[in-house]
C-alpha cells in the first residue's frame, strides 16, 4: 500500500512538472509571439524613416512611443530647466530632460552630483536627456567648480590656439568623460555660429574664423562627441551674427539671406553631414527669412534647417521664457507656435504651465496629434541610439 502511495505521488509530481514545463515552453512562447505581433511596426511605416539620421532605432522608437499616453507624449517633448526640488512633482509630467545650470552643481561633489542624478533617472518614467552647457571659456557650468575639475576649460578659441585640433579633441574626451561620469549626456555645445568681429556678442563663444574655417571646426567636434559616447547640439541656428543677446532683449537680423547660405549655413551643414543628433534655434528675427516671428517659432526658418540643409535630426528651440520670446508673443501660447513651426523638444523655465498649453492645444485640436507624434517618435529615437532605453 505504501509503495502504491508513492507511485501515485510520483506520478502526480511528474505530471505537474510536465504541465509547468509545458506552460513556461509553450504558452508564454505564444503569449510573447502575440504581444511581439501586436508591436510589430508595418514596414511601410519604417519605410518612411529609411535614410533619416536614426534609421537603425525609428522601429524600437515607433513601437515605445505607441504604448505612451498623450500625456506621456506632452511631456516628452520638453526639455527643462533643472530644480532638484521640483523633480518629484514633475515626474508626473514626463520630461524628456533637464538642462543643469551652475547653481545646480554648486556644493556638490562628483559623488553627490552623480547620485542625484541617477536618482531623478531612477524616479522618470522615461529615460532622461541631462544636458549642460559646457563651452569652456566663458560658459561653464560644470569645470568652473574645483570639486569637479581644477580649472574650468578654455574656450575652443584659446585650445586652438595652443595645440590645434590635437588639443580640442583630448580635452574633449577629458569634457565628455567627465560628464558621463556625473550622469550628463548631452552637451549643449559645439557654437557653429561664425563671428570674426570682437565687438558681437557671440565672438568669445564662436571659433572667431570665417564660415569655412569654422565648418572644419564643427565638423571636428562633432566627431569627437561621437567618438566620446556624448550628445552634442549644433547652436544657434541660422546663426547668430553680430546680433545681440536674446536673453534680454529681441535681435533683429537684416542680413540677406545669400549671406545666411554662403556663410552662417555652412558650420551646420558640416555638423549635419557628421550625424550631429540636435540643433538648437535662436530667438533672432531674421527678416530674409521670416519677419514676423522669431526663428524658434518661425515654420519657415525650421524648414531651411529640415528642407535646405537636409537635418533628420531632433530640433529644439532656445528657452521660450526668455525675454525675446516673451515680449514677442503676451498671449500664452509660445510653446504651441513652437511645436506647430516643427521644432521638437521645447526648452523650457516654466514647464508645466507650457505642459498644459501643449496638451490643452493637442486636446481643442490646436495642434495635429500627429505633429506631436513625429516630434516624440525623432526624440526617442535619439535616446535609443544614446543608449539611454
Amino acid at each position: 500500500m505504501k509503495k502504491l502511495l508513492i507511485t501515485i505521488l510520483v506520478v502526480v509530481l511528474l505530471g505537474l512538472l510536465g504541465f509547468a514545463i509545458y506552460k513556461k515552453v509553450y504558452l508564454t512562447k505564444d503569449s510573447k509571439s502575440s504581444i511581439k505581433k501586436e508591436d510589430k511596426v508595418d514596414k511601410e511605416t519604417l519605410n518612411k524613416y529609411k535614410g533619416l539620421l536614426f534609421e537603425d532605432y525609428y522601429e524600437e522608437a515607433l513601437s515605445t512611443v505607441k504604448k505612451m499616453s498623450l500625456e506621456e507624449k506632452v511631456g516628452q517633448i520638453f526639455f527643462v530647466r533643472y530644480d532638484v526640488n521640483s523633480v518629484e512633482e514633475e515626474k508626473n509630467y514626463y520630461p524628456g530632460g533637464y538642462i543643469l545650470f551652475a547653481k545646480d552643481l554648486e556644493n556638490h561633489t562628483k559623488e553627490s552630483m552623480k547620485k542625484e542624478i541617477a536618482d531623478d533617472q531612477k524616479m522618470s518614467k522615461y529615460p532622461l536627456l541631462i544636458a549642460v552647457d559646457e563651452e569652456g571659456g566663458t560658459v561653464t557650468r560644470v569645470s568652473r567648480f574645483k570639486e569637479f575639475r581644477s580649472e574650468k576649460f578654455k574656450s575652443p578659441q584659446d585650445i586652438y590656439n595652443e595645440g590645434g585640433y590635437d588639443l580640442l579633441k583630448e580635452v574633449e574626451k577629458e569634457k565628455a568623460e567627465l560628464l558621463l561620469s556625473l550622469g550628463i549626456n548631452t552637451n549643449l555645445a559645439p557654437v557653429a555660429d561664425v563671428s570674426t568681429d570682437e565687438n558681437d556678442f557671440i565672438y568669445a563663444r564662436s571659433f572667431g574664423k570665417d564660415a569655412n574655417e569654422t565648418a572644419e571646426y564643427i565638423k571636428n567636434m562633432v566627431s569627437y562627441s561621437k567618438e566620446n559616447g556624448i550628445n552634442a547640439c549644433l547652436k544657434h541656428f541660422p546663426g547668430y551674427g553680430n546680433n545681440v543677446d536674446t536673453h534680454t532683449g529681441i535681435a533683429i537680423d537684416n542680413r540677406s539671406y545669400e549671406n545666411f547660405k554662403e556663410n552662417d549655413f555652412l558650420p551646420f551643414s558640416a555638423g549635419i553631414e557628421e550625424g550631429v543628433p540636435s540643433i538648437l534655434v535662436s530667438h533672432n528675427i531674421v527678416t530674409s527669412i521670416d519677419g514676423e516671428y522669431p526663428a524658434s517659432l518661425s515654420s519657415k526658418v525650421i524648414s531651411e534647417l529640415r528642407n535646405t540643409l537636409g537635418f533628420s535630426g531632433v530640433i529644439m528651440t532656445d528657452d521660450l521664457a526668455m525675454d525675446a520670446v516673451k515680449s514677442y508673443v503676451e498671449d500664452g501660447n509660445s510653446a504651441t507656435l513652437a511645436l506647430k513651426a516643427g521644432n521638437d523638444m521645447i526648452i523650457t523655465s516654466d514647464f508645466i504651465t507650457m505642459y498644459n498649453e501643449v496638451l490643452n492645444a493637442v486636446k481643442n485640436g490646436t495642434i495635429d496629434e500627429e505633429i506631436l507624434n513625429e516630434a516624440v517618435i525623432r526624440i526617442t529615437a535619439w535616446k535609443y541610439q544614446a543608449n539611454l532605453y
